[in-house]
């Protein structure tokens, strides 16, 4: 019997493709949501904002500080727990044993991208420079309309490497899903390995699969990048003119 069995790979690798949609799925929705809230958290720790900014440094602090695969447990097992709670407390009926296990997913994984994302806007827009806010004020605009309009579109072009490495990040970390029955990539080769007993192969095959989609990604937030930086140098050059 080889080592190898690339017969066997090549012939699993279509069966394990089918869970690159849900792998980017939940990567993408994760990223999305994550990066509204980790905006909102963000600002409540720049604007100090009264007691959102101290619950913000604690979530923060505990969602980096506690490994994703048991934050994925403690949703998987805590929210039907605690719609149980509810239920036998409030009189409710809510289904919670009939909640889709990708929900907890992601769940979990908005919640942890969102902390990691706070940081990056953060640190991005403590980089503009407070005369911006100044300029903003003097003609009408709130801060708000200050942030909509000004410094966020400048800080998201400071963000953007950062935001790209955490999305390739969350790719690799979906990985994990399978631990809460979420059939994507590494569920569906754990169970063909188990099936065929050919556990090598099908991590292999799993891996170059992360590593494709790693790359491509890779490559897309440096285009993504150089676009935003030229239209950001076009806009200062038309201001300057």
């Amino acid at each position: 019997m080889p080592i190898i069995d690339l017969r066997f790979a090549l012939e699993q690798t279509p069966e394990v493709l089918k869970g690159v949609p849900l792998t980017l799925t939940i990567s993408i929705i994760s990223m999305a949501l994550g990066s509204i809230f980790g905006l909102f958290i963000a600002v409540c720790r720049i604007y100090k904002i009264p007691l959102l900014k101290q619950i913000a440094v604690i979530y923060v602090s505990f969602m980096r500080g506690t490994p994703l695969l048991v934050q994925l447990y403690v949703f998987f097992y805590g929210i039907p727990i605690f719609i149980e709670f509810l239920n036998e407390t409030q009189g409710w009926h809510l289904g919670g044993d009939t909640i889709s296990p990708l929900i907890y997913a992601l769940i979990a994984y908005t919640l942890n991208t969102s902390a990691y994302q706070s940081e990056v806007f953060r640190s991005s827009i403590q980089t503009i420079d407070r005369g911006q806010f100044e300029a903003a004020y003097s003609i009408g605009m709130t801060t708000f309309q200050a942030i909509k309009r000004i410094i966020f579109p400048q800080s998201l072009v400071a963000a953007i490497p950062n935001l790209g490495n955490i999305f390739i990040s969350l790719i690799k970390a979906t990985s994990l899903a399978f631990a809460v029955k979420v059939v994507e990539i590494m569920a569906i080769s754990k169970v063909i390995a188990n099936d065929g007993y050919r556990y090598l192969e099908m991590y292999l095959v799993a891996s170059l699969i992360y590593w494709i989609l790693c790359f491509f990604f890779e490559r897309l937030f440096v285009v993504i990048e150089k676009k935003l930086s030229y239209y950001e140098l076009r806009e200062e050059v038309r201001s300057a003119s």
